[in-house]
Order: C-alpha cells, then sequence, then structure tokens
C-alpha cells in the first residue's frame, strides 16, 4: 500500500498550502480516491521514485471525496489525476490527449515518470505555462 508512504494533503487548506509554500520544488498532487484501482497503481508508482526525485519534486496524494474543494476548480472528475503546480502557478503538460491542464491516465513506466516531471520542472523553472511531454500519449486519450 504505497499511499502510506506519501504525505496526504486531508483538508482544502493542506492543498493550498502545499502549492503556496513550496518555492523551489515541481508540486505534484494526485487527487482521486485512495481504493481506485488508478490510484492505486499510480500510488505506487509516485512512491517509487520519490526518493530519485526529491530533490526537484513534492508528491502528496488527495482524496476527492474526503476534500471536494477542488473537484469543481480542477474539473476533478476522473478517477485519477495528477496536476502539477511550481510557484504556487498551475504547470501546464501537453501530453498529447488533447488536455493539457492534467494527466488522468497512468503511467506505468517509472523512468517516463521521472522524464514528464523533469520535463515540467525544467519547463516551470524558465517560466513557461505550458511544456510538452517528451512521450506522446494520444493512443491514451480519455474522453
Amino acid at each position: 500500500m504505497a499511499s502510506v508512504l506519501l504525505p496526504q494533503l486531508r483538508t482544502g487548506w493542506h492543498v493550498d498550502q502545499a502549492i503556496v509554500t513550496e518555492n523551489e520544488k515541481l508540486v505534484i498532487i494526485r487527487f482521486g480516491r485512495k481504493d481506485d484501482r488508478q490510484c492505486m497503481i499510480m500510488d505506487e508508482l509516485l512512491s517509487s521514485i520519490a526518493e530519485k526525485v526529491r530533490n526537484f519534486v513534492a508528491i502528496y496524494l488527495c482524496d476527492i471525496d474526503e476534500v471536494p474543494d477542488f473537484n469543481e476548480m480542477y474539473e476533478l472528475t476522473d478517477p485519477m489525476t495528477v496536476m502539477f503546480f511550481y510557484q504556487n502557478k498551475h504547470m501546464m503538460c501537453d501530453f498529447g490527449t488533447g488536455n493539457n491542464n492534467k494527466l488522468n491516465f497512468v503511467v506505468d513506466d517509472k523512468q517516463e515518470m521521472i522524464d514528464i516531471l523533469e520535463t515540467i520542472f525544467r519547463g516551470a523553472r524558465k517560466n513557461k505555462g505550458l511544456v510538452v511531454s517528451p512521450y506522446d500519449y494520444n493512443h491514451k486519450r480519455v474522453s
């Protein structure tokens, strides 16, 4: 159960604080339901890479049933959503799926996820609001 190893954001205030107070690292928040299969797979992956990316990424989990505050604002309708923030700014990434606001599918390769995080972090440091993923996920398009 990898979700136990990653910090849980239990209130809307905690989510805001995670986004607002981190000035050096890329903040990623996995929104979803902890019992959902996609969330469990993504939590396992995020937990397995957390140590490798700890110098430039802060990883958090947020249950959308416990903390519904952001469901409408961030359109959290998918079973599992990963969003990226840097210095209190929402970072967008073009995955080739048509939705640049969030990652709403499972990435099942550790190195792929690390590459994505590095790309977003590098773009964020250059003040780019939108970066292009090093991988094209057009085949994983979610309607």
